[in-house]
């Protein structure tokens, strides 16, 4: 991959990192800070749509918590790829991903043929 094509990638990913690490600071500031989740059940309120309300709001953040930090993580690997120089290369048959395919999803770890053959998309 040319190395402008490389740099331009690897900005995009640093600026989606940071875009999502705020939102994963603004949603679940323990986890952005790498601690455990410890949730405070005490303030779930005393009627009981009050807690419900919680719950759902809970269910909601956990959701949303883990949509975040995978995505944190598929960006962590795809920086260590361009630094390791293995960035656009599909991790099952070692060929360049289409440059195509990596503006839609940066993050893409395998090629449109090994994606459609391990989800039986034929």
């Amino acid at each position: 991959m040319k190395a402008a094509l490389l740099k331009e990638f690897e900005e995009t990913l640093r600026a989606e990192l940071t875009k999502l690490t705020g939102e994963l600071e603004r949603v679940s500031p323990q986890i952005a800070k790498g601690d455990a989740f410890d949730a405070d059940y005490t303030t779930n309120g005393d009627k009981e749509d009050e807690s419900a309300e919680k719950a759902a709001e809970i269910g909601d953040n956990l959701s949303l918590e883990n949509e975040l930090s995978t995505a944190v993580r598929d960006i962590h690997s795809a920086l260590k790829a361009i630094e390791n120089r293995t960035y656009g290369v599909c991790k099952y048959c070692k060929q360049d991903i289409d440059e195509a395919r990596l503006r839609v999803r940066p993050t893409s770890t395998s090629c449109v043929a090994c994606k459609k053959t391990l989800t039986q998309e034929m």
